[in-house]
């Protein structure tokens, strides 16, 4: 019997809506309060056994297909089977970005669930590699990762902090390498147009931006994120306010350039950039082709990133995330990951690409992501969840990594 129809079997023949259900209570609701608190613990907790224990009798690896049953859904162990059939290897590294994917705003606590943590624990346990990877400045990022994950799971030398998109890498217990600055490798005349960018941006921004925005402590992106409710109608309109001005100064800020130069080529490389320029003042008919190449081969480094109502960024195209997660694989000493990269912006995008083009791993994104994540993780594995479902995917992963391990 194949493992397709030993998955139909065990899905047709056994509850496992309750096992799951089971063994949710017993590992994310620890037997703590009063006496019948604890009786009542441990009875679901025997039910728990005594069900694992029948399918343990029934099937071949029978240990195998009782954990998936107990943690992953039909879908979810199908989708789990379908991977290890199309790559024949498990998930051996996490790359999860935060924002609006292991946490989204559309909850008021704006917490990660507990049971991702809880799967993210397990699943370090086991000896995978975690790999944050974010837009966030550190100091943020190690802030919720120790409160969420423990002190204990953030020193063991198996995780990872990309910080900024890339221009910073935070791996604990490395010695020399625990903090690797990626952009002091960047040469003088980039450094020095993000200096003179950094310097100006709030001093010299129009009182409505000044209001409206703050800039985020990045060590080298240069962010502006809004003072009000991220997406509502204020946001929306300082941050394209704020997205025109990083733009002029990123023209001022580079010899013999000028504002219409720089809002033509940016909106020539965003649909998105252009639309919201459309929109202030217009994009003035610039002949890119005879740009002057001074001026150009700065523009091809400098990111001026762009999300409604959320923030207006100015990054390094040398130090994106791809470039902070191959930095952050050396580190923890990864010679063949394979990895799932979760996300929902076009940042991670990048990452995605990177793992497809080099064969090391797997893409998914929440339902609500961007554009272009969308339509490249449905053109993939199709591995699309709910917001605020991240676990879904972790699930999968267990099974995934469960049933390779049968191999």
């Amino acid at each position: 019997m194949n493992r397709y129809n030993r998955l139909y079997r065990l899905y047709d023949e056994f509850d496992t809506e309750t096992l799951r259900e089971y063994q949710t209570l017993v590992d994310l609701f620890p037997a703590l309060g009063s006496r019948v608190a604890l009786e009542l613990w441990q009875e679901i907790s025997d039910e728990l056994d005594q069900n694992r224990r029948a399918i343990r009798r029934t099937f071949p690896a029978g240990e195998t297909f009782a954990d998936i049953a107990a943690h992953a859904s039909q879908d979810e162990a199908f989708t789990a089977l379908d991977l290890n059939t199309k790559y024949g290897r498990a998930v051996n590294v996490l790359v999860l970005d935060v924002d609006e994917t292991l946490r989204s705003a559309g909850r008021t606590d704006n917490e990660i669930p507990r049971e991702t943590l809880y799967l993210l624990t397990r699943l370090h346990e086991e000896s995978i590699p975690i790999v944050i990877c974010t837009g966030q400045t550190l100091e943020n990022v190690k802030g919720f990762i120790t409160q969420g994950l423990g002190n204990e799971l953030v020193h063991s030398g198996r995780l990872s902090v990309v910080y900024e998109a890339g221009n910073g890498v935070f791996t604990p217990g490395h010695g020399e390498e625990t903090k690797t600055l990626l952009y002091e490798g960047l040469d003088e005349e980039i450094r020095t147009v993000f200096d003179d960018v950094r310097s100006r941006v709030v001093s010299d921004a129009p009182e409505a931006i000044k209001r409206g925005c703050h800039l985020q402590g990045n060590e080298f992106n240069i962010t502006l994120k809004p003072n009000f409710q991220t997406g509502s109608d204020r946001a929306v309109s300082v941050i394209d306010d704020a997205l025109c001005h990083l733009l002029d100064l990123l023209a001022a800020a580079v010899d013999g350039a000028d504002s219409e130069m720089a809002r033509a080529y940016y909106a020539d490389t965003d649909p998105e950039i252009r639309g919201v320029l459309e929109r202030h003042g217009g994009v003035a008919d610039v002949d890119l082709d005879a740009l002057p190449d001074g001026i150009e081969s700065v523009f091809e480094r400098v990111d001026i990133a762009y999300y409604k109502g959320d923030a207006a960024e100015m990054g390094s195209l040398e130090l994106d995330k791809p470039a902070g997660v191959k930095t952050a694989f050396d580190v923890l000493g990864l010679e063949d990951p394979f990895a799932l990269v979760m996300g929902d912006s076009k940042s991670d995008l990048r990452v995605m690409e990177w793992v497809e083009d080099n064969d090391c791993g797997i893409a998914a994104a929440p339902g609500h992501a961007s554009r272009v994540v969308s339509e490249h993780v449905l053109s993939t594995d199709e591995l699309v969840f709910e917001r605020n479902d991240s676990a879904s995917m972790l699930r999968v992963v267990y099974a995934l990594d469960r049933l390779a391990g049968l191999d």
